[in-house]
């Protein structure tokens, strides 16, 4: 009796660890990227640093702007089609909406291409806060499944 239980427990944490595995694993075609630090802008008071994040050479880079606030250190990540930001403070790392002052594209456009459950699970990538290299490799990490299934095109 005490095998079975055993088997059964074996076999049900390597379904849930295959399951997981799976689910947050990241698909091939975005696990090769790019980021440069866009330099000789003027930035003036609203962003300390930017950066463009490419998957791929043929498409429109997404753009990384680091910006300081009361809340912590916010990394707003935009394109012409979807808008996030990426919060680092005392509580974490994880994604929020980006401040309507902040806001660029249309709120109903960004809801269409960035799937809310996902939004919901990256609210903490990371218990610790993290420096702007290890925040890049996050936020280009996580991205790609930000976004609903009919809309990762815009990244490659």
């Amino acid at each position: 009796m005490k095998k079975i239980k055993v088997i059964t427990l074996i076999f049900a944490l390597a379904f849930f660890v295959s399951f997981t595995v799976n689910a947050t694993g990241l698909s091939k075609e975005f696990s090769n990227y790019e980021i440069e630090e866009v330099e000789g802008l003027f930035l003036g008071k609203t962003a300390e640093k930017i950066w463009t994040l490419s998957y791929s050479a043929d498409e429109v880079p997404v753009t990384v702007v680091k910006k300081k606030n009361l809340e912590g250190v916010n990394y707003v990540v935009r394109t012409e089609y979807f808008e996030v930001n990426y919060l680092c403070n005392g509580q974490g790392f994880g994604v929020r909406e980006v401040k309507k002052g902040w806001s660029k594209v249309p709120k109903q456009i960004t809801k269409a291409v960035v799937n809310k459950d996902e939004m919901e699970r990256q609210r903490i990538i990371s218990p610790n806060k993290v420096e702007d290299e290890k925040a890049l490799g996050l936020i280009a990490s996580y991205l790609p499944d930000l976004l609903n299934q009919g809309y990762t095109h815009l990244l490659n």
